[in-house]
């Protein structure tokens, strides 16, 4: 059984995420988080850290963006005693959602929740794996707030600063680690 007594802090998280280069496309350096996932250690005190960075914000509800982000949302939620709502792609959630049509670089995609998953004045928080230009984030913001949510912040495991998405959300928003390029 692997060792799990290693205090949060004293966990290097950046030493836990790998660089891929040229993933997806040319000239895209990867930030891959499956290596913290797999490190039992390395995964709790990354969860333990974004607990204690959400906790005051205090949520009702963590929602996760697909599909990274259902992976850092999910187990958040259990840590903090709350319940974990989706925020998917068209068609993917059973039953009447609420969409949210959004800007790309190149295009637009949606993003959905379903009807009955917030109730009016709850807290939500959203999580994904990485802040980049904030559309994504951005979207899932506005989402819940028309589904009636309060966001009092976002959070992700890393920020990728050189793209500038922390300035597109008009929230808090708590992040790990952060990258400048």
């Amino acid at each position: 059984m692997p060792d799990t007594s290693l205090d949060a802090e004293s966990v290097d998280l950046r030493a836990h995420i790998r660089g891929v280069p040229d993933f997806p496309k040319p000239g895209i350096l990867f930030y891959d988080i499956s290596t913290l996932l797999r490190h039992g250690p390395a995964w709790a005190a990354a969860v333990s850290r974004l607990a204690r960075a959400i906790r005051p914000h205090r949520p009702d509800l963590l929602a996760g963006i697909e599909s990274r982000g259902f992976l850092i949302a999910a187990p958040l939620a259990l840590e903090l005693g709350l319940g974990f709502v989706m925020l998917r792609k068209r068609g993917k959630l059973p039953g009447e959602t609420i969409g949210l049509d959004y800007a790309l670089e190149y295009g637009t995609d949606r993003i959905e929740i379903q009807a009955d998953a917030v109730a009016p004045g709850q807290r939500v928080v959203v999580l994904d794996d990485l802040l980049a230009t904030g559309g994504t984030m951005s979207a899932g913001v506005r989402l819940l707030r028309e589904a009636g949510a309060v966001v009092p912040a976002v959070a992700a495991l890393i920020e990728l600063t050189f793209l500038g998405g922390r300035a597109r959300l008009d929230t808090p928003c708590e992040t790990l680690l952060r990258y400048d390029s």
